[in-house]
């Protein structure tokens, strides 16, 4: 009998789907209380679309400038993993992070919300976590977007970096930890990389903080030998208790001092699984391997959905750790061959989407936490980024090189491929845009500054919600940008900038990053005024003699700071001194402190 008409207008997935369901069909008459059936199964299907959540793979690398990217116009360097997203998908040309350094940003990113707004923007020369066993990090009374996502049925992972702390008031409390901000699986490194984790690299904790523990160290132990020698003597009446309690005082500032030439790599430099550590110090010519597999595995356990996967790499911060595969391939050294790899890591997380059949349900994100650092460097040698065009780097307040990102999201189906947006988008967006995409609504108890990026990206909207930005170096304002919509104008007024060396090549004084405030900052009045959509690079500051309109756009950006500032409350400062500096009851350790060591990897496992 030959097909009927009916059947013969199915598309050829329809009828692989009614041959699954019906295999004794395939080749016969398609009845019609048959196909009446089919079609209902067919609209059913269709009302369960309406109601799909999307899986979520969201991909930050670290210290990776927009310049590095082939997408974004290096033709140096091999990137086409990451140029294949933005083929696909949507590439962002504005995408701006909240703040020029790691801890800040990241909270900004898992919360939507500037970070001065949870705490963790610091008015002191510390503007990061120094320490695995500090009692600051991201509050617990702060919203992530994992939790938003938890609270909607999803699976949630984290893997890589986190920089967020872990501890408050004892060993175990983990008040910071991933799995109290709404991540169900944790694997990767609590801290974040420094020279110290590699060996024969100079030391990277700052130097002037080292002398402090020095001085301070000599000082009391001074004081124990003159008590001690008292007390044997009888000159000193003292308890043996009490003497005994200086001189663990004394034990315990020399161990600070010597930790950070001898300890941080054992210290700082650990992975962990949920709340177990698993390498003390981290093996890291091993890393890349652990972190993909553990990505790959996630996806693979929870292929069923909806889950939400962050895959926070450690590329390309220094140190470079390079698996010997990619060392000595690119035209730029070891930083070229980090970038590289981390190009092959998210091709090998996009491929693992695709063999799941995951292509079509998984929304991929690919980021930077802010831009490249222009002071990493080991004689003539760079190892850190270049962000293209823009002025400045890593650390550097408001300037463009320090805050603008690639950013690219990929959807089948559901976002246009190959498309650019100019408009100005932010790494906090990306909470309210998943928020939404997962059925859940974002907190209303506290301001969010991230704005759907969905009706943008899927050209329903000609221009991003976001009229003004905010770009603080720790807890000073440093720049303000306004986008006036209406005639395309980018303006960017900053009222500090750091001070860069003279033959610097546009990075500060010293091989630090630079300060926020104080004598290596310049303070404008009035502001240095720049026209982005015409000076992208920043480089010829307006006047009100080049510009007719300088005094009217400085008074509105006055007024949108005012405004601004009128919405912040006073919260915890975690990036305080007495927050980031190390306490021994606070280490984790995987051993008997102070000598903690384990590895519980199977490098069988591995190969």
């Amino acid at each position: 009998m030959g097909i009927s008409q009916p059947y013969r207008m199915l598309s050829q997935a329809e009828r692989k789907r009614l041959a699954r369901i019906f295999p004794r069909f395939k080749r016969i008459y398609l009845a019609p209380n048959l196909l009446a059936l089919f079609i209902i199964l067919h609209v059913c299907e269709m009302s369960a679309a309406l109601g799909f959540k999307p899986n979520i793979v969201l991909m930050l690398a670290d210290d990776l400038g927009i310049g590095d990217v082939g997408c974004y116009g290096n033709d140096t360097i091999k990137t086409p993993n990451i140029d294949r997203l933005a083929k696909e998908g949507v590439k962002l040309t504005q995408h701006i992070a909240a703040a020029s350094l790691c801890t800040p940003s990241r909270a900004a990113f898992l919360t939507g919300r500037y970070p001065i707004r949870s705490g963790m923007a610091s008015s002191n020369a510390y503007r990061a976590l120094q320490w695995n066993a500090g009692s600051g990090g991201l509050p617990a009374n702060e919203t992530t977007f994992a939790k938003l996502l938890q609270q909607q049925g999803y699976a949630t992972g984290l893997i890589g970096k986190w920089h967020q702390g872990l501890n408050c008031d004892s060993l175990n409390d983990h008040c910071h930890h991933p799995l109290n901000h709404g991540f169900d699986y944790f694997y990767g490194m609590p801290f974040t990389l420094l020279n110290n984790c590699q060996d024969y690299k100079p030391p990277e904790l700052d130097a002037a903080f080292q002398a402090k523990l020095w001085f301070y160290t000599q000082l009391i132990a001074l004081a124990e030998l003159t008590v001690l020698a008292g007390k044997m003597t009888g000159l000193v009446s003292i308890t043996w208790k009490a003497a005994t309690s200086f001189a663990l005082l004394g034990f315990l500032f020399f161990a600070s001092w010597y930790s950070s030439y001898g300890f941080v790599k054992y210290w700082n430099c650990i992975l962990m699984r949920n709340h177990n550590i698993t390498e003390q110090p981290m093996k890291l010519e091993r890393t890349a391997s652990l972190v993909l597999k553990e990505a790959v595995s996630f996806i693979q356990r929870n292929k069923h959905g909806p889950f939400l996967l962050f895959v926070s790499f450690l590329h390309v911060h220094t140190p470079l750790f390079t698996t010997e595969a990619f060392l000595g391939k690119s035209r730029h050294g070891i930083y070229g061959d980090n970038v590289e790899e981390i190009d092959w890591l998210v091709g090998q997380i996009l491929d693992s989407i695709d063999e799941e059949g995951l292509r079509n349900s998984t929304l991929a994100y690919f980021a930077s936490d802010h831009g490249g650092q222009l002071e990493a460097q080991d004689g003539a040698i760079q190892l850190g980024g270049w962000n293209g065009i823009y002025k400045g780097g890593k650390g550097m307040g408001g300037w463009e090189g320090g805050i603008r990102v690639p950013g690219i999201l990929r959807w089948p189906g559901m976002l246009p491929a190959n498309t650019v947006v100019d408009e100005p988008t932010t790494l906090m967006d990306i909470y309210p845009t998943v928020a939404h995409l997962a059925g859940g609504t974002v907190p209303q108890d506290r301001i969010i500054d991230g704005r759907n990026l969905l009706p943008l990206l899927q050209r329903k909207v000609k221009h991003s919600e976001h009229e003004f930005m905010f770009h603080y170096c720790g807890s000073y304002l440093h720049a303000v940008r306004w986008h006036q919509k209406d005639s395309g104008v980018l303006w960017k007024a900053h009222y500090m900038t750091p001070m860069f060396h003279p033959k610097g090549a546009g990075a500060c004084y010293g091989r630090g990053i630079c300060p926020c405030s104080g004598e290596g900052v310049m303070h404008h009045d009035p502001p240095l005024l720049f026209d982005l959509s015409r000076d992208p690079s920043e480089a010829m500051p307006l006047s009100a003699d080049t510009e007719p309109l300088f005094q009217a756009v400085l008074k509105r950006i006055d007024r949108a700071v005012e405004e601004h500032r009128s919405t912040l409350r006073p919260v915890p400062q975690q990036l305080s001194l007495g927050n980031i500096m190390w306490k021994p009851w606070l280490q984790p350790c995987c051993g008997t402190f102070p000598f903690c060591w384990c590895d519980k990897e199977d490098s069988s496992a591995l190969s």
